[in-house]
């Protein structure tokens, strides 16, 4: 094969790199399907809270509990798609479709045997688990059954989050949205046929809620894999041989186990968060159930805030691959800007509304109350919530998850948990307290995110083209 500076041609050689200056219209036409995209997986959590908090404010309580729970047995998942997303983009950007193809086959293989692997991990640690994070006697028994059922979405789960990121990475994202809607639309029919008994289907409560979820999943990992074959974008070139595995996954891995680290410290530090929530001096049920409404009502801020993240992840990474650090740093700042005022105007909107908005989602009067003050406190943080999740994923593009881990678990272990514990338990003794740790915390963590951006070699990490055509990475 002719290395990417030759004169001669190659099949493997693509030229959607990043050696110009990326348009404000291409920024744009990746990011508005993403953000519609994050608004139908807004709409499959809210509903999910909102059909079970009119079921019981129980079901609602245990729901935030096994859910969070399960994007903790994501971590491997996103931590993979972290990797395997910067490679691609890079690859991509230093003209390299076919190495770009094989890190497809080498994610989906490594999605599926560590996915099975929490299956197992999950099921044998369940009562531990419901155990250390303190869950009320109340509903102990009933998250034991939810999470025995949540189980079976993990496989489909991880690879639908493969998909995806192979998708975004061939800036195809027009069919992350499709799949958004198939999921959001059968998730929605799911909860209130088997969650409510609407259309003279069984009512279920907690269980209909959790299989509808499992439907919804699996029918949008199905719909992905269909349309990664009907785009060509995965062939019989991505099965590929023993000795180029061991020579691509040292740089997936160099990306993914901090990205990996990065999300367990942070879902780690959620739990905590439940956990001292469960623990509260006063009204712990109704407390959980308030913060598990508060985080999906706040998701409809924070999931498009992704689709920004997810933007400057692929076009930063499409950028250092072809060796273009100054557009790197330009669109990662001009996406960051953009994307934390849009989201703020948002949150400004919203504060005359946060009374009506919790009453909505959590019918329970006490439960609403504690929704509320979750609202006020996290609207408040919402350019800093913003600025820190765009940078890390333009960190991720970058490759240098490290600096997001670094970034993440300071603001979550050394300043939200401490500070959530002596206000929560000591000063305040209620969920406000709590809340008023996260907005501190998310201060913190932006603040540290910018420096890093700004005044680190961030762009170190990355495989350039350079690199490619050396053969350190070949094809």
């Amino acid at each position: 094969m002719a290395p990417v500076n030759s004169k001669a041609p190659s099949p493997y050689i693509a030229q959607d790199t990043c050696q110009e200056r990326v348009s404000s219209r291409e920024i744009w036409a990746l990011t508005w399907p993403q953000a519609l995209m994050m608004l139908f997986q807004f709409l499959v959590g809210f509903i999910d809270v909102l059909v079970a908090g009119y079921i019981h404010p129980h079901v609602q309580g245990a729901l935030g509990i096994v859910t969070q729970l399960q994007f903790f047995f994501m971590v491997l998942g996103i931590a993979l798609v972290n990797g395997g997303l910067a490679a691609m983009s890079q690859s991509l950007g230093a003209g390299l479709p076919l190495r770009a193809e094989r890190y497809v086959g080498l994610l989906f293989k490594l999605s599926l045997a560590c996915s099975l692997c929490m299956v197992a991990l999950g099921f044998a640690l369940r009562v531990q688990m419901l155990q250390l994070l303190g869950v009320p006697e109340a509903i102990f028994s009933l998250c034991l059954d939810m999470w025995d059922l949540l189980l079976f979405i993990l496989p489909s789960s991880y690879l639908s989050f493969a998909t995806v990121a192979v998708f975004r990475a061939h800036k195809k994202v027009w069919i992350p949205l499709a799949s958004g809607m198939v999921v959001c639309a059968v998730n929605t029919v799911g909860d209130l046929a088997f969650g409510l008994g609407w259309f003279a289907m069984p009512a279920l409560g907690a269980k209909g809620i959790i299989g509808a979820s499992i439907a919804s999943v699996t029918a949008g990992m199905i719909f992905n894999f269909v349309m990664l074959f009907r785009q060509k974008i995965i062939t019989t070139r991505a099965a590929v041989p023993v000795r180029w595995e061991k020579r691509a996954l040292p740089y997936m891995l160099k990306v993914a186990l901090p990205a990996g680290g990065s999300q367990l410290l942070w879902h780690l530090g959620y739990l905590t968060l439940f956990f001292i929530t469960n623990t509260l001096p006063t009204d712990s049920v109704n407390a959980v159930a308030g913060l598990t409404a508060g985080m999906r009502i706040e998701a409809i801020l924070f999931l498009p805030a992704m689709a920004f993240s997810f933007t400057g992840s692929i076009l930063v990474g499409r950028c250092l691959g072809a060796g273009n650090r100054q557009e790197a740093k330009r669109v990662g700042l001009w996406v960051t800007g953009v994307g934390a005022l849009s989201m703020s105007l948002v949150a400004a909107m919203l504060f005359p509304f946060v009374a009506d908005i919790a009453a909505f989602v959590a019918p329970d009067p006490a439960v609403a109350q504690i929704a509320g003050s979750y609202l006020l406190f996290n609207l408040l943080a919402t350019p800093f919530t913003v600025t820190s999740m765009i940078m890390g994923g333009l960190f991720s593009g970058a490759g240098a998850t490290l600096f997001s881990m670094l970034a993440f678990s300071t603001g979550t272990w050394l300043v939200r948990l401490p500070l959530a514990w002596y206000m929560g338990h000591t000063l305040w003794r209620n969920a406000s307290g709590v809340f008023m740790a996260m907005l501190v915390s998310q201060i913190v963590q932006a603040s540290i995110c910018l420096f890093l951006f700004l005044r680190r070699d961030w762009a170190r990490f990355a495989s350039t083209a350079k690199r490619f055509s050396r053969g350190k990475h070949a094809e």
